[in-house]
């Protein structure tokens, strides 16, 4: 996919040269002269990233900045400031920015932070309308932005309830897709830190190289390309909340650092001697299970403690199928906006073949096929034939039967757990291509004992 890019300047000969570098860097890019014309860009067109200036006439660059976060929340803004706006540029981040660069700016920074921002743009993930700041209900479907009214789902909701205003730190575990994103900002948004900054980082989109650099930030001089001195998120976060999000992709070396930086909640800049200070709520997240990386030695164990002081897990779509309806309804109601399909609706019949399909990219996937199958579908209402082969040949299999004369309860106990313990198996070796490690983190046991089961039922060669 082609990552379509908003370019806002009012100087022409720097637009002309940030539209050929960015169209060079293999993205669709339109450009616009002020902050009005951006407003209308906007609202014409669909964008993955805005690179705006601070002063343009008519609407200059905070106020297109406001207006973007209200309206197109999950729209990355990078903010490009010149010399003697830094400050304000700062101020762009703690409202919500994605970045900043200064001008004179470096074409390979500015291609790493276009980068980096596509790439780590929040998905509208199975997302109400943002409720009203202090009233995070979401009406019967569920809460906190999150849609759900499982058994699962209530009890992410009450951890949210009762950890939110204190000052603990949260670890949320989950697979890709299933919106920890969502419950980070929630609790941010229920915190006494809600009006302060509110900094997001996807550990995993930033190189090694780097990850130091973005989070406690760097002085002029400390490197190539450093020409002017940049805070990094920690300090952005000051008085908010931080949220580290794939946490479990630092390296090493970096896992020391963060660790001091939690423990004494201070730091140094790369390049610099001051030692700076700040109070910062954390949150990070995660699709690893991080107690495993660290009985394998990948990721330290005093870091784990640090950050796992309130465990939240994130269910998988397959683990609260009572959910899809409520999901598949809200993903259908936006994006018949987007389509001009008015009215878009599914049939019971295309609810119970979703509802019997694994989702292995859980609400991520989720929203994708609804999107394409609404995109390609004849009419305003899908139904079973109108999903795509993958749901479609992915169907939920009848109750196991059991053999002629078995009549002892604990034979009939014993012959159906067998059954279903090989369903699921066989289910999740097709989900992952046959890879025995995310078949084994998909069904929630260990590889060791994944192994035996396969040898135990033939699916394996000896």
């Amino acid at each position: 996919m082609t990552h379509h890019i908003l370019v806002a300047d009012d100087e022409a000969s720097l637009r002309k040269v940030l539209g050929a570098l960015l169209r060079k860097q293999g993205y669709r890019v339109t450009c616009v002269e002020d902050g009005r014309e951006a407003l209308e860009a906007l609202e014409a067109d669909a964008f993955d990233a805005l690179l705006t200036d601070l002063r343009m006439p008519h609407v200059d660059g905070m106020s297109l900045l406001r207006t973007a976060l209200d309206r197109w929340p999950g729209m990355p803004v990078i903010m490009l400031t010149a010399h003697g706006t830094v400050d304000t540029a700062v101020e762009a981040v703690k409202l919500g920015a994605h970045d900043f660069i200064s001008k004179p700016y470096d074409n390979a920074d500015l291609a790493k932070t276009i980068a980096k921002a596509v790439s780590t743009r929040t998905l509208d993930l199975a997302e109400p309308t943002r409720p009203a700041r202090g009233d995070p209900e979401s009406g019967a479907d569920g809460r906190f932005g999150l849609i759900g009214t499982s058994t699962a789902m209530r009890s992410v909701f009450d951890i949210i309830e009762k950890v939110a205003a204190t000052p603990s730190t949260v670890l949320i575990t989950g697979e890709s897709g299933t919106g920890k994103e969502l419950v980070a900002r929630a609790l941010h948004t229920r915190s006494l830190r809600a009006d302060a900054p509110y900094i997001r980082v996807n550990c995993a989109a930033i190189p090694d190289t780097l990850i130091e650099s973005e989070l406690f930030g760097y002085e002029k001089g400390a490197f190539t390309g450093a020409v002017t001195d940049k805070p990094g998120r920690f300090e952005l976060a000051d008085g908010g909340t931080l949220f580290l999000d794939e946490i479990g992709e630092i390296s090493t070396e970096m896992q020391v650092k963060l660790l001091r930086a939690i423990q004494e909640s201070e730091f140094e800049r790369v390049g610099g001697v001051k030692t700076k200070r700040v109070d910062v709520r954390l949150i990070t997240a995660t699709n690893r299970d991080l107690a495993a990386e660290v009985a394998a030695g990948n990721f330290r164990e005093d870091l784990f403690y640090r950050l796992n002081v309130v465990p939240i897990r994130l269910p998988p779509l397959r683990e609260r199928a009572d959910d899809i309806p409520l999901l598949a309804r809200h993903i259908l109601r936006k994006y018949a906006q987007r389509l001009h399909k008015p009215g878009a609706e599914i049939s019971d019949d295309a609810l119970d073949r979703l509802r019997g399909y694994a989702w292995p990219g859980n609400i991520r996937e989720l929203e994708n096929v609804l999107e394409r199958t609404l995109l390609f579908c004849e009419g305003p209402r899908i139904d079973t034939p109108d999903l795509p082969a993958e749901v479609n040949l992915s169907t939920t299999a009848p109750p196991p039967m059991l053999p002629e004369g078995v009549t002892q309860l604990k034979e009939a106990v014993k012959l159906t757990t067998r059954r279903i313990e090989q369903e699921m198996i066989e289910r999740a070796l097709t989900d992952t291509g046959g890879n025995v490690t995310h078949t084994a983190k998909q069904l929630g046991i260990s590889r060791k004992s994944l192994q035996t089961k396969m040898k135990e039922f033939g699916l394996r060669e000896e």
